[in-house]
């Protein structure tokens, strides 16, 4: 069982999907609660967004990190298109993307995307990555020119874009920025003191100085971040994240439960339920943030759409409500 769960036959062939993690302990997927079943995908619309995914030849997060949510978005023409390839060279113990030496960027994925995205008739579309540290510049170029592929063939698609870190890549994130996404998110995905073991490539302070740097090079973008709870953390350990991203001024947080991708993944160590999630949202709202995601099967896509419209919609109300306040009578 633990050596078939590695192995990855979708791409015609045969190969081990971690190979990184082979060689440790195994830990035993615990059973999921009731609240976190999900029902398998059979909607003909799920149908017809695999399809043109497959016809574009496009990637998507959806399937290479085993979403719960994959039914229900796709049944709805959401898809969150991963671009520079199916290949990480990251090993995060929470991942189950594969790792490895990605191979060059394919100079057509930028039209390709654009045309899915206009094909689907997207009202707001989220493009992630997989971590380049191969390239000098991260992919960050490889980002601008996918966001200007959609502003060009679906101009009325809002953009959320969720980037790497850019660890050790000068100049990366400015690039970004000037392709000017409507929603730059990047996950910190867990507490500092788990980084070591959970997200062992990247460094937490480098994480949120980068969304710090976004706001500073443009503050009109929204900014957004996600957590994975269940790996061990303390409740005060989440509550002072929510303060540093809300020192890093960013608009919206999302928080959802770690599940186990495998035997050689991180072990669940406890599952949060509905009501501690809805303490979590409390807590972050009052903190100040202009939105907040927080319940067992949220993800940093899921239901992005809807969730745009109430962010835009909060920054609005929060201006009105300033300009009043500084009004003199």
């Amino acid at each position: 069982m633990p050596t078939r769960l590695l192995i990855d036959h979708r791409k015609g062939g045969v190969s081990v999907r971690h190979p990184e993690k082979a060689h440790r302990p195994d830990n035993p997927i615990a059973r999921k609660p009731d609240w976190i079943r999900v029902r398998a995908p059979n909607h003909p619309v799920y149908q017809e967004t695999r399809a043109l995914m497959r016809e574009q030849k496009l990637v998507t997060v959806c399937e290479e990190a085993a979403c719960p949510n994959i039914g229900e978005c796709w049944s709805q023409r959401h898809a969150t298109m991963m671009i520079m390839g199916e290949i990480c060279t990251r090993a995060c113990a929470f991942c189950n993307v594969t790792t490895g030496m990605p191979n060059p960027l394919d100079a057509d994925e930028p039209a390709r995307v654009g045309d899915a995205v206009a094909k689907l008739g997207l009202r707001h579309v989220v493009i992630t990555s997989v971590d380049r540290d191969d390239l000098p510049d991260g992919g960050a170029a490889h980002f601008a020119r996918v966001i200007a592929a959609i502003r060009a063939q679906a101009p009325e698609t809002t953009i959320e874009i969720l980037t790497p870190d850019f660890l050790r890549k000068r100049g990366a994130l400015e690039v970004v920025v000037s392709a000017r996404p409507d929603v730059f998110n990047h996950n910190l995905e867990t507490v500092p003191r788990l980084y070591p073991g959970i997200r062992p490539g990247a460094r937490y302070y480098q994480s949120l100085r980068l969304l710090d740097d976004v706001k500073r090079l443009d503050p009109s973008i929204f900014t957004k971040s996600g957590l994975m709870v269940g790996l061990g953390e303390e409740r005060a350990e989440i509550l002072q994240v929510m303060d540093d991203l809300r020192v890093a001024d960013v608009d919206f947080i999302t928080m959802g439960q770690y599940l186990q991708p495998t035997v050689k993944h991180a072990a669940v160590r406890d599952f949060v339920t509905p009501d501690e999630f809805a303490d979590y949202a409390a807590m972050a709202r009052a903190k100040g943030f202009l939105q907040v995601s927080a319940s067992p099967l949220t993800r940093s896509s899921y239901h992005a759409d809807s969730d745009f419209a109430e962010l835009r919609a909060a920054r609005e109300a929060r201006l009105a409500a300033s300009r009043v306040g500084t009004e003199t009578p």
